[in-house]
């Protein structure tokens, strides 16, 4: 166990060294100025040249990339993730209140496409041939090639023009205090971002999932399971749910990485408050700080994302805890 924590704290230690040199370094090749982002054009041209240098001083845009990357990298082992200075605001703080509505978010589009997935996966491996599963397969297909900010204005036009049955946009209602904001008003504005967000990986899982459980239908322990007088879906949930768990698990934790890059787009298309749209507005903004905040929550996110699904694989599966441990005994 001590040999797994240290193993996995290097790693982490790791990606999230890179990720922040990665995203430093992209910012710093970034055509865009961020001075000029800040202001605009036209003020910004009929500015004085001691003006545009204070400005450039406080954005420090003409400091190396090293010293900048040395005194972010040493505010961070105090504590300090710097100061976004799109927001005028310290970075945790911007985080901190954009965390929870995204969080939110991700975690209901994360659930709705894990389940629906999985279960129109099982559906159309059982009826393998036959309407429901072309049906399934022809929706899957073409939710695949379908751009979530497409069908986040395609949601919008129908369900909130035409409809009328959810609100264009925001995570609360326009003009209401935050504390006079009911749970169905949050749930309201979060029905049409989380179902386009969960788009994204319903239609992956479901595939898979329909693969697996032709797969695992066409293994000899179910036909002996169906010989002894169980019916196809006796013998799928009794002796071959867990093989259809294990991938399907693997492919809903790995599409964290995905839900969140989704979420981008999402939170743009229907203005929604979240860590996604302050990522567009640092990286359209040259804020350096919070744009590698975000990016290191993002890489958190996924880095746990996949370390639960190696812990969950001993739940689902016990012989792969036997593996690991023999692996353990070997090093």
């Amino acid at each position: 166990m001590l040999r797994f924590a240290l193993r996995n704290i290097a790693k982490f230690s790791c990606l999230m060294a890179a990720v922040s040199v990665l995203v430093f370094v992209l910012v710093s090749l970034s055509p865009i100025d961020p001075v000029q982002a800040s202001v605009g054009q036209a003020a910004y041209l009929n500015m004085g040249e001691a003006k545009r240098a204070e400005l450039a001083r406080y954005w420090d845009v003409g400091t190396p990339l090293w010293e900048r990357y040395a005194n972010w990298a040493g505010a961070l082992f105090r504590g300090d993730l710097g100061m976004s200075l799109r927001y005028n605001a310290p970075v945790s703080e911007v985080i901190a209140a954009r965390a929870a509505s995204s969080l939110v978010l991700m975690a209901s589009a994360w659930a709705i496409s894990g389940v629906v997935g999985f279960v129109l996966g099982i559906v159309a491996g059982m009826y393998r041939g036959r309407a429901a599963d072309r049906l399934i397969k022809g929706c899957c297909i073409a939710l695949a090639a379908t751009p979530a900010f497409w069908l986040g204005l395609v949601c919008l036009m129908v369900f909130a023009v035409w409809l009328g049955w959810f609100p264009f946009g925001f995570s609360v209602p326009v003009g209401v205090v935050a504390a006079e904001v009911t749970v169905l008003d949050a749930l309201r504005h979060l029905v049409l971002p989380a179902l386009t967000l969960s788009v994204v990986g319903i239609a992956h899982i479901a595939l898979h999932t329909r693969e697996k459980a032709i797969d695992v239908m066409e293994g000899d322990y179910v036909r002996f399971a169906q010989m002894r007088g169980l019916g196809r879906w006796q013998a799928l949930l009794r002796h071959g749910l867990r093989n259809l768990a294990l991938p399907a698990l693997t492919l809903q934790l790995a599409s964290i990485s995905e839900i969140f890059g989704g979420s981008v787009l999402v939170e743009q298309v229907f203005s929604y408050p979240g860590l996604g749209q302050a990522a567009v507005v640092a990286g359209l903004g040259g804020d350096a700080a919070l744009l590698v905040g975000i990016a290191l929550v993002s890489a958190a996110l996924v880095f746990g994302g996949n370390m639960a699904a190696n812990l969950l694989y001993g739940l689902v599966d016990p012989r792969m805890r036997k593996e690991e441990a023999r692996g353990s005994a070997y090093e």
